[in-house]
């Protein structure tokens, strides 16, 4: 039995980024001999332990062969006489396909510390394309990596573009979908995910509402990048350098899909996307089966996210309604996220990315001004039932007038 470090603690070992986990193969073992030396079985499709003190996965070394379409359809074989080249070359690139044994020695059998120096994302074989898997997890590690210089070599992407075309990826679950989605939008640049899907044509067959948007033209006044698909990508890019939260990265990913539903005739303009797009966002929500919170906060991203932008021209009644549908008040997490979001629309635009955007601090102090408006000060004056309400919003609509007319000052 001998166990090797393997995968992705190795790569950025030798990238010199930080490891946050590690995961082992180990050869020549049994079963029911990991099992005797404490390890305890986790694994559901192929024999995996944690190891008794560190609860480190070990994998017992295995060789896959293809049975079915999708990313289930494998026969897993796992056995002593199993060699660690065999279990690496099934893996899906060269940099992930390195190992050390237990002496720190490396062990790099199909080239990755080679690609890993030339910055490429190459495929290790052939048996590549028996995984659909593999064309999110390739756009994924490009989101990860693109920042370092890193680029998928042409065979490679050749070879996730015949996948697309032999409708591998159709056989994806949406919840695998998601989950890869979910993790590529936490990268520090998340638009080569979709960028490198929309290469090798995935995006079409996975997202349509997203893809859709690409070539859609707005007015260069106010979008010089003209492109809305390259608009959604620069949001995007906001909020991966503003560390925003997952809710808010995935609500800048929905919030202009009204746009591709403008009818041609009154193209660059699109008026009414924000209302046309809340059903697209919805239905591309369910689909995916995206988290609640993060629907929520997509659906009113798309919907107010012009009312914000126009924030300080509102009348005290319209920018109450605006916090009413937000539930600013019951919420004011959220909103803080909504706002963010809303500003990185604004600065997700070539050449008007540090342009000057008051909006948010004006919306906040909106909040923070109705919120010192509070229910005990209309009893206090005799109010009571129905008029209590009344009463509480007509002073906080009076509290929003104030502030109106001292930033017009």
């Amino acid at each position: 039995m001998r166990r090797y470090l393997v995968g992705g603690a190795v790569r950025d070992r030798l990238l010199n980024r930080p490891v946050h986990e590690c995961d082992w193969v180990v050869t020549g073992a049994t079963p029911e001999e990991m099992v005797a030396l404490g390890y305890k079985p986790v694994g559901k499709d192929f024999p995996v332990f944690l190891h008794p003190q560190t609860k480190e996965e070990h994998a017992l070394a295995r060789t896959e062969r293809k049975s079915g379409r999708g990313y289930h359809g494998f026969t897993v074989y796992a056995a002593p006489d199993v060699t660690l080249e065999e279990d690496l070359i099934r893996r899906d690139l060269t940099i992930n396909a390195m190992a050390e044994d237990e002496g720190g020695a490396l062990i790099d059998p199909y080239g990755g510390v080679a690609d890993l120096n030339a910055r490429l994302l190459r495929h290790v074989s052939e048996a590549f394309a028996e995984d659909p898997v593999r064309v999110l997890r390739i756009a994924r590690f490009h989101s990860r990596y693109a920042y370092l210089g890193f680029s998928i070599a042409p065979e490679t992407m050749a070879l996730m573009r015949q996948m697309v075309e032999a409708g591998e990826v159709d056989h994806l679950t949406p919840e695998r979908v998601w989950r890869e989605t979910e993790r590529a939008l936490l990268q520090p640049q998340p638009s080569v995910f979709f960028t490198t899907l929309r290469e090798c044509g995935a995006l079409r067959r996975l997202m349509p509402e997203l893809d859709a948007l690409f070539g859609v033209p707005q007015p260069p006044k106010h979008h010089p990048e003209v492109d809305t698909g390259l608009h959604v990508m620069l949001t995007l890019d906001c909020t991966a350098k503003l560390d925003a939260p997952l809710a808010v990265r995935y609500a800048a990913l929905c919030h202009d899909f009204g746009k591709a539903l403008t009818p041609a005739d009154i193209l660059p303009s699109h008026y009414g996307h924000e209302t046309s797009g809340v059903p697209c966002v919805d239905a591309f929500s369910a689909r995916l089966k995206v988290p609640a919170d993060c629907r929520d906060l997509a659906l009113h991203v798309c919907r107010e996210h012009l009312m914000v932008h126009q924030a300080r021209e509102l009348t005290p009644g319209t920018l109450m309604q605006l916090l009413e549908r937000v539930d600013a008040l019951r919420r004011p997490a959220r909103f803080e996220e909504f706002l963010i979001a809303c500003e990185c629309d604004a600065r997700g635009r070539t050449g008007l990315e540090d342009r000057d955007y008051p909006q948010p601090y004006y919306l906040r102090e909106a909040l923070r001004r109705i919120q010192a408006v509070q229910v005990s000060s209309v009893t206090r004056d005799g109010f009571a039932g129905a008029a209590i309400g009344a009463e509480l919003r007509t002073r906080r609509v009076k509290a929003l007038k104030e502030l109106r007319e001292t930033w017009a000052a």
